[in-house]
């Protein structure tokens, strides 16, 4: 990989460089709890989750998290280091990547292997809607037929990956907020290559919504992506292995590896390279799966997935970096 390990300084203090012993595949709920401090500056615990998995910014410095496994979504301030639960899902629901259209106040939650996006008002909570775009995957099947894992909005809509298809979701939004029907979108070129493993993950889209660039997992590869045919084109020179959730501020990307890093990258005009800026990496982190950007600081959400899956860590966290 080009660039180097570089020591970093976490919210204002050194931090170590961690060593995992195992680099998991993450791509990837809880009793109700008051809002809670965190232990450090530098992180902010999700009380009462089993697990966790997506973040996304709202307005200011509130933040939204998942318990991957039950579904919930926590709320928090990434000012005040404060979380606590907003959202207490169903039995059986599940919570993967997340996003939120700003224009609407719409929190959009992938389902993972339920085969659904959930979309929430960011201010009551309230479930808006409920929307299926593939089967559920059977408890049993190996592999499994269809994990819906990231978001990322657009002024039109969101959209969303499959981390066992070849293809990409559309959920269109009108211009008063109303969801249309999705559709999907087949990929063609290096991005459809799938495996048996997981495949696409973390997906951005560019401030006008007409590039999107796409996380593979199992390539440790990024692609832009045409969202108008599908056509997909590898980002040259960048390799991040075990690549998880993506983050883009103009032309500087930093795509979250679960197995203990965060890479930036800075993208060519044209998007079809990139370099490596910086490797981030911090004592804290223990297989982080996604991250958001805030004043200076990446909001790093760790999976645990060492642990196992589903995994058994006693909590879970959001840890802040310097970005």
């Amino acid at each position: 990989m080009p660039g180097s390990v570089t020591r970093r300084t976490t919210a204002g203090r050194p931090r170590g460089t961690p060593l995992l012993l195992t680099a998991v595949l993450g791509l990837m709920a809880t009793a109700v709890s008051p809002a809670a401090a965190a232990e450090a500056d530098d992180v902010i615990v999700l009380p009462g989750a089993r697990s966790a998995e997506g973040i996304a910014l709202g307005e200011g410095s509130t933040f939204y998290a998942s318990d991957l496994f039950r579904g919930d979504v926590f709320r928090g301030d990434l000012e005040a280091r404060t979380a606590e639960l907003f959202i207490d899902a169903p039995e059986g629901a599940m919570a993967a990547g997340m996003a939120v259209h700003h224009g609407h106040g719409l929190l959009f939650v992938a389902g993972g292997f339920t085969g659904v996006v959930s979309v929430y008002d960011t201010r009551s909570g309230a479930t808006v809607a409920t929307v299926r775009l593939t089967p559920p995957s059977p408890p049993d099947a190996v592999p499994l037929t269809t994990v819906i894992n990231e978001v990322a909005v657009t002024p039109d809509g969101a959209w969303i990956t499959d981390s066992r298809r070849a293809e990409l979701f559309f959920l269109p939004i009108g211009h008063d907020g109303e969801l249309g029907e999705p559709r999907a979108l087949p990929l063609t070129g290096p991005a459809a290559k799938t495996t048996d493993e997981f495949n696409l993950n973390g997906i951005v889209a560019t401030r006008d919504g007409g590039t999107l660039i796409v996380a593979h997992s199992a390539h440790g590869a990024l692609y832009t992506v045409d969202p108008e045919t599908g056509a997909s084109a590898a980002v040259e020179g960048v390799s991040v292995p075990t690549v998880g959730g993506l983050v883009l501020h103009g032309r500087d990307l930093w795509a979250v590896q679960n197995a203990d890093r965060v890479t930036q990258v800075r993208l060519s005009r044209d998007l079809a390279s990139g370099s490596v800026v910086e490797v981030i990496t911090d004592e804290d982190f223990q297989t982080p799966a996604t991250a958001t950007r805030y004043d200076g600081l990446l909001a790093v959400v760790n999976a645990k997935f060492d642990t196992g899956i589903p995994p058994t860590a006693d909590r879970y966290e959001v840890v802040l970096v310097d970005d």
